[in-house]
């Protein structure tokens, strides 16, 4: 038998088969592109709404974080106005008391050796009766303003009279016409003064 000699040259049949089979290897790598590209396409798409997502997210939290700063603000703010309601809840009526403290002050003034026995026992009530109201309005934090001898200071006193006083400083506080008052740290009536002038 004899043997057929194999040649390099392809046959039609064969180059026909390896043609076919490059047209499918090529409509194959076309889908596979194709595939591909619909893939990287949907996967940009992904990361953008993941980004927009991302972006919202954070744009929310900072709305979460300053809506929590204002809440914690408006707490405070709240905290101190309630709180300062309270200090002074009572400065309408400590107003209205002082005016009844001036008007014992003005009776118990009255030079207790002028009086007949009545008159002094009735002054003595007065004088007990101030005491009371005195106390009780220290208790509650009111304090006098009284700075004879001191520099004037226009946030507690204001000046009514001035004078001209050889040895005082100049707007040194030289008497209190009528009393000041401070409600804790509140000036709730400034003392009238008479003020050196130099």
């Amino acid at each position: 038998m004899e043997k057929k000699k194999k040649t390099n040259n392809p046959t039609a049949e064969e180059v026909k088969q390896e043609k076919a089979q490059t047209i499918n290897y090529e409509e194959e790598y076309n889908k596979l592109k194709t595939q591909f590209d619909e893939l990287t396409n949907s996967f940009n798409e992904l990361n953008k709404k993941i980004e927009e997502a991302n972006k919202e997210k954070e744009e929310l939290v900072n709305k979460v974080k300053l809506a929590q700063a204002e809440l914690v603000n408006y707490r405070k703010r709240k905290d101190e106005e309630v709180s300062s309601m309270l200090k002074y809840a009572n400065e309408d009526l400590i107003k209205e008391l002082i005016g009844v403290v001036d008007n014992f002050e003005r009776a118990i003034s009255l030079d207790d050796n002028d009086l007949t026995d009545d008159l002094s026992k009735f002054l003595s009530g007065f004088k007990i009766m101030y005491g009371t109201l005195t106390t009780i309005l220290r208790n509650f934090g009111v304090e006098e303003i009284s700075r004879v001898g001191e520099e004037f200071d226009p946030n507690l006193e204001e000046a009514l009279l001035t004078d001209k006083v050889e040895g005082h400083k100049n707007e040194e506080v030289l008497e209190v016409l009528l009393k000041g008052y401070k409600l804790k740290d509140k000036v709730i009536r400034p003392a009238s003064v008479k003020v050196n002038m130099i």
